[in-house]
């Protein structure tokens, strides 16, 4: 028997879901305010509103849809577990669906790591196992204080935030993140992380230099609300000799950058680097809700439920996300990722030509950011040796972001200032869509730049 799709929604339905919407759901809603379309079916990349029109979902939850949406073998999972009759709540019991899982998870881990890990199992969400680690590294170490990083995005519980810059804490100590566009010290490249190595290695041998004795650092591979700003590979071998000889853990925040994304399965493999701990979520639950610890065993003297959370046995979550592990891996999705990423990596810079506003292109893997200024607006004071980026323009990036979004393209805005439009395609996405991602948004650029021009005040007349 033929199944018959639900024709979409007439206009007024539509429009009275959206105003429901704005006037039932809290004042804190994000992504709902930017992309005010009403999702009603989806498959790989493709996103189909309830007025009918189709999108490519450059967003893939946040980095969530590794495979993108409801894949074969995602679904094929889930229906699995159902059609079982399994326990579907378990709290932290033993399952079948559990081990399969962690198995899954401990073959791709890096390095040594998987022959001398354990793994924790926390509530939902990236921000409980950031809490998780954050918790851990205390009470293996005795200490309290935090090392954690300018720029950083580590969730929304206090010690997230707090680890974030977004809470002030006094046991937080935040150094400096290199990058090259704007290098807190003027000069980017290898000299900028340089410096910014030996800033946190004086800082924290300075006697006075205020620092709370650390029970961890934590950084992001790549920092991802931040900007999409790659941690350098050298400069990250040189914090894991920093933290390796003061007896200090190092915690990985993979939650953005884990499974494939950034072209390895651990973006911490482009640097050869071990952490102490890796604090994992959004891709490991292949599209469901699931978020990890997995750490040296050494750091395991905690006591129990010194961490815990109501939710932490998803069976639904585990199955699919070992579904989601094992399809990436044995289909070399990272190298795909890494390849394709390369492309369209060129492909955006190659906008600059035509592009002024275009101010810097950045990335790795399928984790992409574009970076938009005003180059006619006064610069900022200059930095010695590094002169000065223009301001950047968080309202053309609000601009393109809507003009991407009328030509069928769903993108992200992020960075300090809301100045980056940030790409997260599912590592599925095909080499015709890598292009129609490119050319689309070099088409809202355009018309978001015209439109800027025309808004522009006008100069002095004679």
């Amino acid at each position: 028997m033929a199944v018959t799709e639900p024709a979409p929604a007439p206009q007024a339905a539509y429009e009275g879901i959206l105003r429901r919407q704005a006037l039932r759901e809290s004042a804190a809603r994000t992504y709902a305010r930017s992309l005010p379309i009403v999702p009603v079916r989806a498959r790989g990349m493709t996103v189909e509103g309830a007025d009918g029109r189709r999108y490519l979902d450059c967003l893939s939850g946040a980095g969530t849809l590794a495979l993108g949406h409801n894949h074969p073998v995602v679904l094929e999972a889930i229906r699995k577990v159902i059609d079982s009759g399994a326990p579907l709540h378990v709290l932290d019991l033993a399952t079948p669906v559990k081990d399969a899982f962690t198995t899954e998870l401990f073959a791709t881990l890096p390095g040594r790591l998987a022959d001398d890990a354990r793994i924790q199992f926390c509530g939902p969400a990236g921000t409980d196992a950031v809490e998780a680690a954050l918790t851990l590294v205390r009470a293996a170490t005795g200490r309290s204080g935090l090392l954690a990083f300018t720029g950083a995005y580590h969730g929304m519980t206090a010690g997230a935030l707090a680890a974030s810059g977004a809470a002030p804490d006094v046991r937080v100590t935040r150094l400096p993140f290199p990058q090259d566009y704007r290098c807190p010290f003027g000069t980017g490249g290898e000299r900028g992380a340089g410096i910014a190595a030996r800033w946190t290695e004086h800082l924290l041998d300075d006697p006075k230099g205020g620092v709370s004795a650390p029970a961890g650092m934590i950084v992001e591979p790549v920092q991802g609300e931040g900007g999409v700003n790659p941690a350098p590979d050298g400069w990250l071998r040189r914090m894991r000799e920093i933290t390796r000889e003061r007896s200090i853990p190092l915690i990985a925040d993979e939650v953005q950058t884990g499974v494939g994304r950034t072209g390895a399965f651990w973006a911490v493999e482009h640097s050869g680097v071990e952490p102490d701990v890796m604090v994992l979520s959004k891709a490991i639950g292949g599209s469901l809700p699931l978020a990890v610890i997995v750490y040296r065993s050494e750091l395991d003297v905690w006591p129990p439920g010194a961490h815990a959370g109501t939710f932490r046995g998803n069976q639904l979550a585990m199955a699919a996300g070992r579904a989601t592990l094992a399809y990436v891996r044995e289909n070399r999705l990272a190298e795909r990722a890494a390849t394709l990423g390369a492309r369209m990596l060129a492909g955006l810079r190659a906008l600059r030509a035509d592009h002024p506003r275009i101010g810097d292109v950045r990335g790795r893997g399928l984790m992409l950011g574009i970076e938009l200024v005003d180059p006619e607006a006064a610069p900022p004071t200059a930095v010695a040796g590094n002169g000065s980026a223009p301001p950047p323009d968080p309202a053309l990036a609000a601009a393109v972001q809507q003009e991407c979004l009328h030509r069928g393209l769903i993108v992200e805005i992020g960075g300090r200032d809301s100045a980056v439009v940030r790409l997260l395609p599912p590592l599925t996405l095909t080499d015709e869509q890598a292009t129609a991602v490119v050319d689309r948004l070099a088409d809202a650029l355009s018309a978001a730049e015209r439109s800027a021009r025309r808004r522009a005040p006008s100069g002095p007349t004679a």
